[in-house]
Formats: C-alpha cells, sequence, structure tokens
C-alpha cells in the first residue's frame, strides 16, 4: 500500500502541472491568459483532471465505500464528498453550466491527502518481524553426538528429547538440556537478564539460544520445538502484541465531525438559497459548491501527518527512530517508565568498581595492574573486565590456568595469582574485612590478588552503570515519571543500582515469562507504563507495555518489538522521546484545532450569511482561505524541535 500510494502521488502531481497550468484562475492571477489559452483547453482540462480524480482520487473513493458499509465516516469520507463535489460541478460547467470550476482544487487535494496517507503509512510500522527475529537467535544445525562417539550436524527439527549434543566453544546453544560432560560458562544475558556468565557443568541446565563460553561440553536434550524456553518467549510476545489496544486517530474523530459540518452545510445552504431567498439553481449551487471547497481538508489532511513526519525526521537526526506513530503518541501520557537493568541502565559488561587494600606497600593502580597483566591471557568475561579497566599491563611468563578458581603467572618476577574466594577456603585463608561483605552484599563480584603467597588486596567487579543513567532518571522524575527497573539479576545486585541511580522502584530474579505479568502489574495500578530495554528477555515486555523503547545496541528482536528505538543505545534519550512526544502532541492540537476551527468560522461565510452586506465568498476565493490553511499548518509544524 505504500509504493501504491507514492506511485499514484508522483504520478497525479506529475499531471497536476498541466491542469494548474490550464486552469483560469491561475492563468488569471499569473497573467499568462493570452499565452496559456487555447481554443477546447477546458476539455483538455477535463479530461487531465477525469485521470487524477479517478486514479489518483481511486483509494478514497474505495475508502469511501468501505466506511459507508461500516457506517463509519470519517477521513476517507469527507475527502471523497470534497473531491467528488468539485469533479461534477467542474464537470457540468465544462459541458455547458455557467459557473467555475474547480479542477486544480480538485487535483491538488488529491495530491496532498495522498502525499498525507503515504507520509502515514511510513511512519506506521507494527513489530510484525519480532517473531521472526526471535527464531533467528536458535542455530539452524546442531552437532549430534551419535551412539559411537561421532558427531553429525543435523537439524534443529531432527532432535528429540534423550539425544546429546556437543556444544563448541563460542557457539549458540541449540536446545534446552541438561550438561551431561564438560565444563563451560555461559552468556544467558540476552535471554535471562542475567550479567554474569553462568558456570555450567555436569547436571546444569542450559537454554537454547544462549552463547557457550570457553568450554565444550555435551548436553542431553530435555526440550525441543514448542517446548523450548525461547519458543514460550515468542509465544509470550505474540499474545501481548495482539492483546495491545489501539487507539483511535485525532484526525479520524475531527474529519467525522467535519464530515458531518460538510454535508450538512452544503445541504442547508442550496436548500436555503433556492427555497428561502428564491435564487436561481446556478447560484445556489455555486454557494453549496463554495462550502464544500472551503470544507476541502487540504489543511486537516495535513495537520496530523505532516507534524508526525517533521517528528520523526529530526528524531531520526537525533538518534530516536519512531516505529509505530500510534504508541509514540501515547508517550506524551506516560506515568511510569520500567528499564531494563542489563544493557540498558548498565552496559552489559564487566568492569571494576572498588579495589581494597591488604597491604600498605601497593597501590590501587599497581594492584589492578598485576592483576590485569595475568588476566590478560584468559578469554573469560570477568579476566576480560579486569584488563579492561587497567590502564596497562605487564609482560607475563608462565602463565597457567586454576580450572575453576582463576588464574597465575610470573609478573616483574612476582608470583601472581589471581583467584577466587573458594581458591581462598581450599587453602584455609581467611579474609576478615567488612569492607568484603559489603560489597558481597551489593552482588558484587570479588575476586583476591596473591603476591609471592601474601594476599595484597582485592578487586570487586561489577556490571558498570552507564554514566547517562544517574541524569536520566533524576531528569524523568523532573518530568513526574515515576522510575523502575526489571530484572532477572539478583536481588542485591538490582538494589545496588537502585540504590546508586536514585530508582523509585525495583524488581528483581524475574525470568522472563514474569516481566510481561510485571508490566500488567504496573499497568493495573492505573499507570501508563513505558518499557525500556535491549535483550530477547525484554521482548514480552516491551511488546505489553503501552511504549516499547528499545535500546539499539540490544538485539533485532528487542528493536524490531519496540514502538520506539534509541539508536544511540542512550538511556537519556527516554527523556528525549517523551518530551517530543509531548511537543509533538501539542502541535497536532494546534493544528487541528486550526484546520477544523478555520473550516467552522469559514463555512458560514462561504454560505453566504453576510450576503446582505454585500459580503459573498466566491469559489475562487474560498479556494485561497483553503490553501492558506493548508500553509499555516505547515508552517507550524516546522516549528517542532527535539528538546534534549
Amino acid at each position: 500500500m505504500i509504493a501504491d500510494f507514492r506511485m499514484r502521488f508522483w504520478i497525479s502531481l506529475a499531471v497536476t502541472i498541466p491542469i494548474l497550468a490550464l486552469s483560469p484562475l491561475i492563468q488569471q492571477v499569473l497573467g499568462l491568459r493570452h499565452v496559456l489559452a487555447f481554443i477546447g483547453d477546458g476539455y483538455v482540462l477535463f479530461l487531465l483532471s477525469s485521470f487524477v480524480f479517478f486514479y489518483g482520487g481511486g483509494p478514497f473513493l474505495k475508502g469511501f465505500v468501505g466506511e459507508l458499509v461500516k457506517k463509519q465516516p470519517a477521513m476517507m469520507t469527507l475527502i471523497a464528498v470534497a473531491i467528488t463535489t468539485a469533479y461534477v460541478y467542474s464537470s457540468i460547467v465544462v459541458f455547458g453550466l455557467r459557473g467555475k470550476v474547480f479542477f486544480w482544487e480538485l487535483a491538488t487535494l488529491i495530491d496532498i491527502m495522498l502525499l498525507g496517507h503515504w507520509i502515514e503509512m511510513k511512519s506506521v510500522m507494527g513489530a510484525s518481524m519480532a517473531l521472526e527475529e526471535l527464531a533467528r537467535l536458535m542455530p539452524s544445525n546442531a552437532h549430534k553426538v551419535m551412539p559411537d562417539g561421532s558427531t553429525w550436524d543435523v537439524s534443529l527439527g531432527e532432535l528429540k528429547a534423550g539425544d546429546r549434543v556437543m556444544i563448541k566453544p563460542g557457539e549458540k546453544v541449540p536446545v534446552d538440556g541438561e550438561v551431561i560432560e564438560g565444563t563451560t560458562s555461559v552468556n544467558e544475558a540476552m535471554l535471562t537478564g542475567e550479567s554474569k556468565p553462568i558456570p555450567k557443568q555436569p547436571g546444569g541446565i542450559v537454554i537454547g539460544g544462549s552463547i557457550n563460553g570457553e568450554g565444550s561440553v555435551t548436553v542431553e536434550v530435555r526440550k525441543t520445538g514448542r517446548d523450548s524456553f525461547l519458543s514460550q518467549v515468542i509465544e509470550l510476545v505474540r499474545q501481548a502484541q495482539e492483546s495491545k489496544s489501539r487507539t483511535q486517530d485525532l484526525a479520524n474523530r475531527a474529519a467525522l465531525w467535519l464530515t458531518i459540518i460538510a454535508l450538512t452545510g452544503g445541504g442547508v445552504t442550496i436548500g436555503l438559497w433556492l427555497a428561502v431567498m428564491h435564487q436561481d439553481f446556478a447560484f445556489a449551487l455555486e454557494r453549496m459548491v463554495t462550502v464544500m471547497v472551503i470544507t476541502c481538508p487540504h489543511a486537516l489532511g495535513l495537520a496530523v501527518p505532516l507534524v508526525i513526519a517533521v517528528s520523526t525526521a529530526q528524531a531520526a537526526a537525533s538518534g530516536l527512530l519512531i516505529r509505530n506513530r500510534a504508541a509514540f503518541e501515547r508517550g506524551r501520557n506516560i506515568q511510569a517508565i520500567i528499564f531494563d537493568k542489563t544493557g540498558t541502565l548498565t552496559q552489559g559488561k564487566f568492569g571494576v568498581t572498588d579495589t581494597i587494600l591488604f597491604s600498605h606497600d601497593i597501590k590501587d593502580e599497581e594492584l589492578l595492574k598485576y592483576a590485569a597483566s595475568v588476566e590478560s591471557r584468559s578469554e573469560h568475561p570477568i579476566a576480560q573486565g579486569i584488563v579492561s579497566s587497567s590502564k596497562a599491563t605487564f609482560s607475563v611468563e608462565g602463565f597457567k590456568a586454576i580450572p575453576g578458581r582463576g588464574a597465575e603467572g610470573i609478573v616483574e618476577g612476582k608470583e601472581v595469582k589471581v583467584i577466587s574466594p573458594g581458591y581462598l577456603r581450599e587453602k584455609g585463608i581467611s579474609v576478615d574485612d567488612e569492607r568484603i561483605g559489603r560489597l558481597s552484599a551489593q552482588g558484587k563480584t570479588v575476586i583476591f590478588v596473591v603476591m609471592n603467597g601474601e594476599l595484597k588486596g582485592a578487586i570487586a567487579l561489577a556490571d558498570i552503570i552507564r554514566p547517562e543513567s544517574r541524569e536520566t532518571i533524576a531528569k524523568l522524575k523532573e518530568m513526574g515519571i515515576r522510575c523502575m527497573m526489571l530484572t532477572g539479576d539478583n536481588r542485591l545486585v538490582a538494589k545496588w543500582v537502585s540504590d546508586e541511580i536514585g530508582l523509585d522502584e525495583y524488581f528483581a530474579e524475574v525470568l522472563p515469562q514474569e516481566k510481561a505479568d510485571k508490566i500488567k502489574e504496573v499497568q493495573s495500578r492505573g499507570l501508563i507504563v513505558a518499557m525500556t530495554g535491549d535483550g530477547v528477555n525484554d521482548a514480552p515486555a516491551l511488546a505489553q507495555a503501552d511504549v516499547g523503547i528499545a535500546i539499539g545496541a540490544g538485539t533485532d528482536v528487542a528493536v524490531e518489538t519496540a514502538d520506539i528505538v534509541l539508536v544511540r543505545s542512550n538511556p537519556l534519550d527516554t527523556v528525549a522521546i517523551i518530551s517530543l512526544a509531548r511537543a509533538t502532541y501539542r502541535k497536532m492540537v494546534q493544528n487541528l484545532a486550526w484546520a477544523t476551527g478555520y473550516n467552522a468560522f469559514a463555512i458560514p461565510l462561504a454560505a453566504g450569511v453576510l450576503y446582505k452586506y454585500g459580503i459573498l465568498l466566491s469559489p475562487a476565493m474560498g479556494a485561497v482561505l483553503m490553501s492558506l490553511s493548508t500553509v499555516i499548518v505547515a508552517i507550524n509544524a516546522r516549528f517542532l524541535r527535539v528538546a534534549r
């Protein structure tokens, strides 16, 4: 339909050019009557206008019939009545009736309506690709372990419960199952919201769609197809999308009243001039046509789409992608906004938050540098978090991993071990320091640094809070919006993040299938809720929320499910998008008020209420005023700005 409206617009616009050149009023205004007029030009004008009427106006005539069948007259009815009145009357004038033709008004009205609907369609994009993107998370094949120990690559459809598959380092997990051989860590952040890589050993459960870490494991299939975790998420997204309420377009409501006014005004006008004022039919018909022309919804047709086009273009230039216009309009009324934690309020990757020294002969930077030197040889996410937080590293010799407990190596002639609390317990080393307990209570991961057998210090790591998060929450609160967080991470981590950035409320340890329920819970308080997230686990919640906002760096499914995408992955842009939604709505209301108010004022003049005072609005002047209202609406829309 978008392509059809685009083609009809360009073709009709091309034909409109000669229509304008052949229109008597345009020729008179430009002073080119003697140049452009020729014998039979009226018939050529009729043929060209007939093409624009039937080809360009076709969708509106068809829509008019549809609205009549449904008994719900709206914009299509108003457009169809306006263009049909102008076309029929002008055609009759061409073939002998005394009066003026309105072919140029007819053609330009159709052009503007086609443009308006084309813009409108482009600005409204649903989340139809969401389920497709979810399915793409699963690999197409799996390494099935055969009875003789060999492996064969098979499609997922060939797997059944009880089969065994081998998953190599870095591969996507193809099924829901239980680890029966090998150890590894699995990144489930995009599925569960858990920021830490989850250690997996025999007996551990893995989820299809998650990403295997550094080890190779053999998994026994537990669930496939519709029973799998990811399939259940897909179903949740589908249900949430289907249950989302649809709001009626403002312009349609205004068009309904304008249709009633136009039809009533036109009928009353011709009836009064004929029956009461005893004027001839040509005069009465001209008054009626003037009413219909001045009611032509040029301004109304562009009042909403033009503002949306301007706001969409400005938003896109600012990194704010509006995918669902109706949801964007609802954004002005947001009362509560719920953020996902991992990857939204936080960076979704480990970083050093604290260093604790147990010895006075070493500094914080030096402790971190020694630890980073050893960990630079490891691929573990925690190790990479330490390395990324250090400005520099030393060279390391004799690197050796301590399975499940850390790593060690020779750095600058010193034996350095970077180890877990479990290693200390195994060696009978106790650490009695309240600072360690406080960090652990915040849900942070604490590792220890031992140099030449002496415990030198500890390093705490956590999912790093984005620098913009605090400012985002502060500004949203100033706007009167409650700020909440929804995460699959543990309660200690959630509380730490909440306290750090000043949230009003948080929900922790929430499973993906429960996230949409949490949105419903907040909605049940009577609040209009926005959800901001980036992961697959956020998709059902994004779809359930009144407004779904995706962080652009997140998964494709989150982006496809959301109504608005923050391309720059900056939570501060939520403030900008809500401010823009409010400003956009104000502009739409202003434009609609002008478009409808102008008609309410101009229609009586067009009908001739001031005729006895010598004031009679001609059809040509009605067309000029109609065009002027469109210009005003367009200029007003251009004043819209994105506030940051």
